[in-house]
């Protein structure tokens, strides 16, 4: 098969439930946008700026340049499988987070499985106080970035609160416009409601970012990434960003989360004591919903994970396999699993 653009062509059916019409076969793009919390990805020197000291040879983990490497490796082996199942080039845009710096960036795409797909960069620095921020990768032959920004995250009454900034970028997806918001919102340290104006504030943030390209163009294709630290049913989501989980209850200016409807079924991309959450999500604006795949539209939402990135035996048995387990060295990928939509257009 002729590849061209994101996939190249690729043919499947799709079934209309309105109009009576029934399945039909057709020719499609796709593309896949991704994001992955990669769990405290360091390098192993000392940057006094940050709080870095624990991921250091000298530090509490005994970091070093062995496990970095084994870290990157099994990184790459997941990212190079994201959205496969659908095109064979993977994720063309894929936002990370718990990244140190734009080095380890580099050091990761830079991976021999990762290599060929030429990903560049897109970082800003964070003044998070464990030093971790967010970043986007993506490859040229498909996105290509006209501008971008950091946003900080400002809290009433708070002025010693610091965490991650959200990243804007903007840019042509396959020719046709389209921005993207990577964000780690605030955690439920000192417990989930004691927290929950934190992550309030970041929806907040995020839904202004929105509502800033909305205002410009209404009809503007917008997808809001990140760990949440909230679950598609939680009020920073529902309320906070005005996300909503069925396409039936939008109202204009409303994103639609697909990732509510996976919630529901019980998969999740992180879990913790015995219970799966799914706070690893996407979420688009109206722009990338609906029927005419004359342009991009949303197609699916999927969760990515393989057995070999699940810890395999043990209390966590079917976890997400970490590279540390109370405080003991594991080796494994990450505590999150990826998360991952694809949007599709038809081809006439």
């Amino acid at each position: 098969m002729k590849r061209n653009f994101l996939v190249g062509l690729l043919y499947f059916s799709l079934i209309f439930s309105v109009y009576g019409l029934k399945a039909q076969e057709r020719l499609y793009k796709v593309g896949c946008i991704a994001f992955y919390n990669v769990e405290n990805l360091f390098d192993t020197i000392n940057d006094p700026t940050i709080n870095d000291e624990e991921y250091t040879p000298q530090g509490a983990t005994r970091w070093n340049t062995k496990k970095y490497l084994q870290k990157l490796d099994r990184l790459s082996e997941a990212i190079v499988g994201i959205g496969t199942d659908f095109t064979p080039d993977g994720a063309a845009v894929l936002g990370l987070s718990e990244i140190e710096n734009r080095q380890v960036m580099e050091d990761l795409v830079a991976m021999p499985r990762l290599k060929d797909r030429n990903y560049q960069i897109i970082h800003y620095d964070s003044p998070d106080r464990r030093g971790v921020d967010v970043g986007l990768i993506y490859q040229p032959k498909y996105f290509t970035p006209t501008g971008s920004k950091s946003y900080r995250l400002y809290v009433d009454g708070m002025p010693n609160f610091y965490t991650r900034d959200q990243l804007l970028v903007s840019g042509k997806f396959d020719g046709e416009e389209m921005h993207f918001i990577v964000g780690h919102w605030p955690s439920r340290r000192g417990g989930e409601k004691r927290s929950l104006h934190l992550r309030v504030a970041a929806a907040k943030l995020s839904r202004h970012i929105t509502d800033s390209l909305l205002n410009i163009n209404p009809d503007a294709k917008i997808v809001v990434m990140g760990d949440l630290n909230d679950n598609p049913t939680n009020k920073s989501i529902t309320e906070g960003l005005r996300a909503k989980g069925s396409l039936k209850d939008l109202k204009p200016g409303d994103l639609y989360n697909p990732m509510y409807s996976l919630y529901k079924k019980g998969i999740g991309s992180n879990a913790w004591r015995d219970t799966w959450s799914l706070f690893d999500q996407l979420i688009v604006s109206q722009g990338l919903v609906g029927d005419d795949y004359s342009t991009y539209k949303f197609r699916t939402a999927r969760v990515y994970y393989k057995v070999e990135m699940t810890q395999r035996s043990g209390r966590f048995k079917g976890y997400p396999w970490r590279t540390y387990v109370g405080g003991e060295h594991h080796g494994g990928y990450s505590d999150h699993f990826p998360s991952y939509i694809i949007v599709a257009k038809e081809v006439k």
